[in-house]
């Protein structure tokens, strides 16, 4: 079997769970909207902080990253300046 056509039948089966999860709830509609819409803003916030903490994530190693490479420019263009005065080139 196709894995495409696996997880399309798992997500299918999901759905369809959490819809007759709903529909015989023994909760009112009104109480299983509030659970739904405070599951929702939980799982947004959540992965708002995910999100958050992968771009500083980022941002740092990129820091870190710019901070080594011009460390290194830094040392080749010195060692480029005393190469030149060890050969008694004139610039």
């Amino acid at each position: 079997m196709d894995t495409g056509k696996i997880f399309l039948g798992l997500l299918a089966g999901v759905a369809i769970g959490a819809t007759l999860g709903i529909l015989f709830a023994p909760d009112k509609g009104s109480s299983t909207r509030k659970k739904i819409t405070k599951k929702r803003e939980e799982f947004a916030q959540g992965l708002e902080e995910k999100f958050n903490n992968a771009v500083d994530s980022i941002t740092e190693q990129y820091e870190t990253l710019k901070d080594d490479v011009s460390g290194m420019a830094e040392k080749a263009d010195n060692k480029a300046e005393g190469f030149i005065k060890d050969q008694g080139v004139k610039t």
